[in-house]
């Protein structure tokens, strides 16, 4: 959660900003090395202290055992930097649920989306904590029928919706994978997977 009464110095605002900048424009965040160099640090040591205190201000999360694991946590907000997508229900991000049918808007910063079409859904469970997704969050969809290997997915699995990383397995099967590790994989047929969306975003609420 972010913590308030805790502003972030005109350097902590430079490094979310190059992040933020990153996951817009190139899809993954920068490395340590590569923060060091935009800056000038003599070390990743000065990024990684940036970096730490961004993720313990609740600015950013950090993905476990990836080299670019950093997600900026956005707020959702108004004016000229947002854009309206429809938030389309819950995801359970434990177990398949059915999402909803009633559309309502969500402010979205812009520097979030992709090309195409996009949806907002509420996550509900916590099978995706250890990738930074909380109970409550919201993720940002791109609409997409197509996923890469180990990207996180909205899915249909036999009609049901659930939200995890997808791998392809031998055998025209395909493990769609939590983030937790008290939970097990779902394992099923290729052919009972549908596509819907990949995770671009992640929105908190902080009231």
């Amino acid at each position: 959660m972010r913590r308030e009464g805790q502003p972030l110095t005109e350097r902590q605002h430079q490094v979310l900003d190059l992040v933020r900048r990153s996951v817009a424009e190139r899809g993954v965040a920068p490395t340590l090395q590569e923060i060091a160099d935009h800056f000038g640090f003599s070390s990743t040591a000065s990024a990684q202290k940036h970096v730490n205190e961004l993720v313990r201000k609740g600015w950013l999360v950090r993905l476990k055992h990836r080299r670019r694991g950093l997600v900026p946590v956005e707020a959702p907000l108004g004016g000229e930097g947002a854009a309206e997508v429809p938030l389309l229900g819950l995801v359970a991000a434990g177990q398949p649920i059915e999402s909803l049918d009633t559309p309502a808007p969500v402010s979205v910063p812009r520097a979030i989306l992709r090309d195409g079409e996009h949806y907002v859904l509420r996550v509900r469970g916590d099978s995706m904590v250890e990738d930074g997704i909380l109970d409550g969050d919201l993720v940002v969809v791109q609409a997409r029928r197509e996923a890469q290997e180990g990207e996180m997915v909205v899915a249909l699995v036999d009609g049901e919706v659930t939200l995890k990383r997808l791998f392809r397995q031998p055998g025209g099967r395909v493990r769609l994978q939590p983030a937790n590790v008290s939970m097990d994989p779902i394992v099923v047929e290729a052919r009972q997977v549908t596509v819907q969306g990949i995770v671009v975003g992640l929105m908190r609420r902080y009231d």
